[in-house]
């Protein structure tokens, strides 16, 4: 969580550029914001406001800063301290020489500032990045004149535990700024006689497409002409620049009035980017790129597949454990990553482990990677940000290609990643000889004449019968999502969309566990979304509508457009085109997705921005 960017040029002014960048991240943060500048004269200014960007940009207009080569920013998403003015960051030390931008966690941040508090410093925040800014002024200043600012961030970050990406600016070392990264993420922008660092790569593709990222335990200095990798273990090293193929524009609404609308309606385009120049026609299989050198060896050897995940990542793993065993017929697990350390340990010689992740970052999938790893395991990413932590650190990796997503509650990357699992199991079956070329090419051309089917649930009967059970569901204050099989998965993520946005109350449930206990809660009053489509599963769910009725509850469907029996037993429905029940989760989730959106639209919330969340988890 949290936001990062700065720049430092060749003399040119990089408040604008900066704040720019700033805007574009703000998904991973919106509790405060604050921006600092290297005055020129060996001193430094500060501007920070709690709330949104936009209260930075009241304040930078009534209080400007002064014009700047070396500019650092924040965005924040709160860990300690409440949101407040003190508590925004950039933060400086007690004798205003450094300053600190800072994400992660800082865990033994109260015992360092007791530390420095018996020494002499004064704190002005509730925050464990203001230790940090004095951890390194103490270094410096017990330099006595002989450490320079990377030397002093160094220093200080031996004595530190926790998680950080942080970059540094010192008044009295003009031209430099030092950047550090441990377990939080930090990319390095090189542009022309300029530098800039950020959290992600959306926030400086108006300013360069070439970035290196930096690896647990590397700083760097960086200059407007040169940036100086170091090490964990303190050697200058040398590391070519990789070229991110996302544009400007597509980290932008384009005209959409929230980007979450935007990404919905971009979902038929990212299933040709995620699949079709993948296809192998003529063998019925699949081809990825280089990253994945599972061979078919490899890939008969195994003899399960766990799948590992958080938040909308886990409902796809579920979809991808289920075509596993579908189309390979090998048998897997779905984990939550962050209760994987606290598992059972188990062989791993004969096991694929596959962690999905949207932006490649999130805390808790990372650290089981490395775990597993250190186990002997082998990990297959799948993720859409090239460059990210699992997409260097994994064995092997797919990624999405669904381009940058921006609202905090997802939704293209989750169609992207269903999409690649989808493939995955393709290439298992046939390496596997399960899946005959026939049916191969069967499932090949299925996923390709999706995409002309896919526009028919954007159309304006479609969305006037999502809006109608929109304004349904906005006046209750919670409801239940309901689907079997595959669709248990999307029943799941249904639900989460709607608490997202909504703040409206809403569980996922497996379809027939209904009567175990959640029916007890079913009246006139407590309305069930229901997934019914046609599958081995579809006159069950007919029969849980039909409990639902006789209790009183309302009903909203998911259900093939006319089918009638579904329709005529709902309250409200929503129709979707009839695909194979394998690719059913890719078609009934647009709805959910939409509904969502309605719901939260109707009821004025703040759609790509909801309260308490954060687009990328990257603190435990």
């Amino acid at each position: 969580m949290c936001g990062i960017v700065a720049a430092i040029t060749n003399g040119l002014d990089a408040r604008a550029s900066v704040l720019h960048g700033l805007k574009t991240l703000e998904y991973r943060g919106y509790d405060s914001a604050g921006m600092a500048v290297h005055t020129g004269d060996s001193k430094l200014a500060v501007r920070r406001k709690m709330g949104k960007i936009a209260n930075l940009e009241a304040e930078l207009a009534s209080n400007a800063l002064p014009e700047s080569d070396q500019v650092i920013a924040h965005t924040r998403w709160a860990t300690h301290g409440a949101p407040a003015d003190r508590n925004a960051h950039p933060h400086t030390d007690d004798g205003g020489e450094i300053v600190v931008v800072h994400n992660g966690i800082i865990e033994n941040y109260l015992d360092l500032r007791a530390e420095l508090v018996a020494d002499g410093h004064v704190f002005l925040s509730d925050t464990d990045t203001e230790v940090l800014a004095n951890l390194i002024a103490r270094h410096m200043r017990n330099g006595n004149g002989g450490i320079d600012l990377h030397t002093a961030v160094r220093t200080a970050l031996t004595e530190v535990h926790g998680a950080y990406a942080l970059v540094a600016m010192c008044a009295t070392e003009p031209g430099t700024l030092v950047v550090a990264r441990q377990d939080s993420p930090l990319i390095v922008g090189v542009g022309d006689a300029a530098h800039y660092a950020a959290s992600d790569m959306p926030a400086l593709l108006h300013l360069t497409r070439d970035f290196v990222a930096l690896e647990n335990g590397e700083s760097a200095i960086l200059h407007a002409d040169k940036m100086q990798l170091c090490s964990a273990s303190g050697d200058w090293i040398e590391r070519e620049t990789t070229l991110c193929d996302w544009t400007p524009e597509q980290a932008e609404k384009g005209g959409y009035p929230h980007f979450m609308l935007k990404e919905i309606e971009e979902q038929p385009d990212v299933l040709a980017r995620t699949a079709f120049d993948r296809f192998h026609d003529t063998e019925g299989d699949v081809v990825f790129e280089d990253t994945f050198t599972l061979t078919d060896a490899d890939l008969r050897a195994l003899r399960r597949i766990r799948f590992m995940a958080m938040g909308t990542s886990s409902h796809s793993a579920m979809i991808g454990r289920w075509l596993l065993a579908e189309f390979a017929e090998l048998p897997g697990e779905t984990l939550n990553a962050s209760e994987f350390l606290y598992s059972p340990i188990l062989p791993e010689n004969d096991t694929l482990t596959v962690i999905v992740s949207q932006s490649g970052e999130t805390a808790d999938s990372l650290r089981a990677m490395r775990e597993l790893q250190k186990r002997g395991g082998r990990i297959l990413g799948i993720c859409n940000v090239q460059g990210s932590t699992l997409a260097r650190e994994a064995d092997d990796l797919i990624l999405t290609h669904c381009g940058p997503e921006v609202g905090v509650a997802s939704t293209k990357a989750f169609f992207g990643q269903v999409t690649a699992l989808y493939l995955l199991a393709i290439r298992v079956g046939r390496a596997r000889g399960v899946l005959s070329t026939e049916r191969g090419l069967e499932l090949l051309h299925d996923l390709r004449t999706l995409r002309p089917k896919l526009d028919s649930l954007f159309a304006p009967e479609a969305m006037a019968a999502v809006r109608q059970a929109a304004a349904f569901l906005a006046t209750v204050p919670s409801c239940l999502f309901l689907g079997r099989g595959l669709q248990h998965p999307i029943a799941l993520e249904g639900a989460l969309k709607l608490k997202e946005i909504s703040y409206i109350h809403a569980e996922g449930y497996p379809a027939g566990e209904m009567k175990h206990g959640p029916i007890a809660l079913i009246d006139e009053h407590f309305p069930v979304v229901v997934l019914a489509t046609p599958d081995r599963t579809y006159e069950k769910m007919i029969s849980n509508i039909e409990e639902v009725r006789a209790r009183s509850g309302k009903v909203i469907a998911v259900g093939v457009a006319g089918d009638q029996q579904v329709q005529n037993a709902a309250d409200y429905f929503l129709p979707v085109p009839e695909v194979p029940p394998y690719l059913a989760p890719l078609v009934n989730v647009i709805p959910l997705q939409q509904l969502s959106y309605e719901v939260a639209l109707a009821l004025g919330r703040d759609i790509d921005q909801p309260r308490n969340l954060a687009k990328s988890v990257t603190v435990e």
